[in-house]
């Protein structure tokens, strides 16, 4: 039996399996590997990658029958106790996308839909956590989905597995995150949504570090005499080349290419007539010896050839060895590249060396150029595992913890966090704090999920600063902390201001993030305030989730806005989805145009689980588009700004179109004031038959005609009646009816006799007008409902009929 404590991994377009050996050295199982080419498959057989000899499966992922036997596979482990596969692993070719590449075909989106077939398959064996690596175009990249269309890599991923997973992306050299050379890719990590309330997929990352010098990597090798084999190392050799190109590198220094010499017979040339012609230069770093004392270039496919790029050695007048190679990409010296050991290749004769490299050497380096650096997948692989090993509650586990250990008992609670650090994820403690410390502990949320989070964190701004100041103005247990970690790990140095109004809630959190758990760069300041009260600074970035709490006379989300927006050059804030259009967020709607908005997400009822309230998060910035994001429509868009910010619409309409639009310029708008009255409830009104009717939402049809339900319907006594204010449009029959809270709005003309509850909204002419009855009719057709869902911003929770909303309610224009 397989022990279920062995993680496992599936590795697609694996080639010789460099990038994923770092799983390998992570202790993961192997379920299966795919390839193409079979030489790059048998390197992964020389190094034990897999168990079983049918992991290995040579074919073109396209086919059926390589996808059915990787399901095999599947099923096999399954057998083995293996619940699910824990990791997909897919590095698609990427000669489309390259700009190293210059000689692309025509079907270079033909190619790229290769990134479409490993979707397919993730989607098919859901694996727990997906890794994507590619150029660092991959995600703007065009490819051509299942539905032929040609469509960016980065949609057709996130469309295709946003429901499933918590995706992150990012450009990253590799040379900061602990490879030994650069190499800028796009690294994508998808998290299952199970996890998505305890890691986001950014903080399985590689840990930042600073980039290395070539010499320290390197330099301790032997310098190589021409056509020299290290007699202790196979690897270590001088690849030859024609000795009359020799003169073209032996005088340059360091920094320097062979078209910098003076002479043009040292420059790289052709004698055609007994004429020297230099050689075409399109590139800088063709025949350029590098620097020992910079970071080590990026390792292409043709390592082997002086006129590619960077391939010099800093001294010797070669291309870099194998094991300098293998060093530069953070491959491990026991990786075998042929089915023998080190210390017989070293035993062999010169010419048996030199037949043994002329045979093997062009698909070991191709094998290398391709490759993602060992360390990457590694730390990854190790992040993982050390997820896996942690326990992840759910809410309802997490409301058996509190009341069973009392931890609404802050002593309790502080033991309890010290016992239970290194056993429970610190997702999990803060959401215990988080519970521990509601005032309502019956409610299953409080906390901000790593899923929005992680939504959030895409849309940060990179700070390109060597010191920067950051504030959470509400921090409670510092969910948003890993994420600003992550983020920020590039900045020299980061000044992290963490406020809250309950000084338990900053002593928990002082014991779940110690010293060892804050990055070097980074200096926190825990301060037990009210931000509101707080002296205003000027500060780079104000992330957070401030209380949503209402009084009479203050709005606490608001006031934490429009503070943040006076003191940082950047804001992210967690809001209220009525920020967006109702009456009392107008100024700040003002103060956030004059700020300048570049994201606006909106998380809908998803945001909070059991918290029925709409959420977004905006992030300010100064740009021409806005990036619009859905969770609940799976929707991405880029609007100007102006779009946006149209005047002649009552407030923002973010998912605007030119269907809208096109419905906006026949419709006359603006044209009510609407009346509610809130007072006549169920309460004071029965269903037994008295001297007027109240008209309810039900009893106006879907075609905007009033009908009569029994058991439904309700009366009011004259006597009540007059108490109200409602009273006044008994004997009216010149306004409009229209039910309140729907998206399938309809609109009927009042008749004299009855009156109306609070889920009946009337709608009053600002001017003598008359609608005809196709005028009212439009209202209820599927063109104007689904104009208005647009209008209402898809909302859900937030669609009463007020003095702002009522303005689409319009009648067709006449001219």
């Amino acid at each position: 039996m397989l022990p279920n404590k062995d993680l496992t991994y599936i590795s697609l377009f694996s080639s010789a399996g460099v990038g994923c050996y770092g799983f390998k050295e992570a202790s993961f199982r192997c379920i299966a590997t795919n390839e193409i080419i079979e030489r790059r498959l048998k390197i992964q057989q020389y190094n034990a990658k897999c168990i079983y000899d049918e992991s290995y499966i040579l074919g073109d992922i396209r086919n059926q029958i390589t996808k059915d036997k990787i399901f095999k596979q599947i099923e096999l482990y399954k057998k083995l106790g293996n619940d699910r596969v824990d990791v997909l692993v897919a590095t698609p070719p990427c000669q489309g996308m390259s700009v190293a590449n210059h000689k692309k075909t025509n079907n270079e989106i033909e190619r790229n839909s290769l990134v479409v077939e490993s979707v397919e398959l993730i989607k098919t064996i859901n694996p727990r956590f997906f890794i994507l690596e590619n150029v660092s175009s991959f995600y703007k990249t065009g490819c051509v989905d299942k539905n032929n269309n040609i469509v960016s890599i980065g949609n057709m991923v996130e469309s295709n597995l946003n429901d499933s997973y918590s995706i992150y992306n990012e450009v990253l050299n590799f040379k900061n995150y602990g490879a030994n050379s650069s190499r800028t890719r796009t690294l994508v990590i998808g998290v299952c949504k199970e996890f998505k309330n305890f890691i986001a997929p950014l903080e399985l990352f590689p840990k930042f570090s600073n980039e290395k010098k070539l010499k320290d990597i390197i330099g301790d090798l032997k310098s190589l005499e021409w056509g020299e084999y290290d007699k202790n190392d196979f690897y270590h050799s001088f690849r030859t080349y024609p000795c009359n190109m020799r003169q073209w590198i032996k005088d340059i220094k360091e920094g320097q290419s062979a078209f910098d010499n003076v002479e043009d017979y040292k420059k790289p040339h052709r004698i055609i007539d007994g004429k020297i012609i230099i050689n075409a230069s399109k590139n800088g770093d063709k025949y350029k010896r590098q620097k020992w004392n910079s970071v080590a270039p990026c390792i292409h496919t043709r390592n082997d050839q002086m006129a590619s790029q960077n391939t010099l050695h800093p001294k010797d007048d070669r291309v870099f060895s194998i094991r300098e190679l293998m060093r530069l990409m953070n491959i491990p010296d026991n990786f075998k590249w042929l089915p023998f050991e080190l210390q017989h290749l070293n035993e062999l004769s010169i010419d048996d060396k030199c037949k043994l490299s002329k045979k093997n050497e062009i698909n070991i380096r191709q094998s290398i150029g391709e490759a993602v650096p060992t360390i990457i997948f590694e730390q990854i692989a190790n992040n993982i595992k050390r997820f896996m090993s942690l326990k992840n509650l759910n809410n309802q586990e997490i409301l058996e913890i509190v009341k069973k250990n009392d931890l609404r008992n802050f002593t309790n609670l502080k033991n309890f966090i010290k016992t239970n650090k290194n056993v429970l994820s610190k997702a999990t403690l803060s959401n215990i704090t988080e519970m521990a410390n509601s005032t309502r502990i019956q409610d299953s949320a409080y906390f901000t999920n790593k899923f929005i989070i992680n939504e959030i964190a895409k849309a940060l701004p990179n700070i390109n600063k060597n010191c920067i100041t950051i504030v959470e103005p509400s921090v409670g247990c510092g969910n948003f902390l890993p994420i600003i970690f992550k983020k920020y790990a590039h900045v020299k140095q980061v000044k992290l201001k963490l406020i809250d109004v309950n000084l338990q809630i900053l002593e928990i959190l002082k014991l779940i993030y110690t010293k060892n758990d804050i990055p070097a760069n980074f200096k926190l300041e825990f301060i037990c305030d009210d931000f509101l009260n707080l002296e205003e600074e000027k500060v780079d970035l104000i992330v957070g989730n401030p209380p949503f709490t209402k009084t009479k006379t203050r709005n606490l989300a608001n006031l934490f806005l429009e503070k943040s927006l006076r003191m940082a050059n950047c804001v992210s804030m967690i809001m209220p989805k009525s920020l967006l259009s109702t009456r009392e967020y107008e100024n700040t709607r003002n103060n956030l145009q004059k700020k300048g908005v570049s994201h606006i997400l909106d998380f809908g009822e998803k945001g909070f689980s059991g918290v029925l309230i709409e959420t977004i998060n905006i992030i300010t910035g100064k740009t021409k588009n806005i990036s619009i994001k859905s969770i609940p429509l799976n929707l991405n868009l880029e609007q100007k700004s102006s779009y946006i910010f149209d005047k002649k619409l009552p407030y923002w309409v973010i998912f605007r179109d030119s269907f809208f639009d096109n419905v906006f310029s026949t419709l006359k708008c603006n044209i009510f004031k609407p009346f509610r009255d809130r007072q006549l409830t169920n309460a004071n009104t029965s269903t037994a038959k008295n001297d007027v009717k109240v008209i309810k939402s039900r009893n106006i049809d879907d075609n905007g005609d009033i009908i009569e339900i029994n058991g439904y319907d309700s009366y009011i006594s004259k006597d009540i009646l007059y108490k109200f204010k409602i009273s006044e449009f008994l004997d009216r029959d010149d306004v409009y009816l229209t039910p309140n809270m729907t998206y399938n709005p309809r609109l009927t003309k009042k008749k004299k006799g009855y009156v109306v509850n609070g889920s009946v909204a009337i709608l009053v002419p600002k001017q003598n007008i008359t609608l005809t009855k196709e005028q009212q009719k439009y209202i209820s057709s599927n063109e104007f409902r689904t104009f208005y869902k647009i209008a209402r911003n898809y909302q859900t929770r937030t669609l009463n009929i007020d003095d702002v909303s009522c303005f689409w309610f319009g009648i067709k224009d006449v001219k």
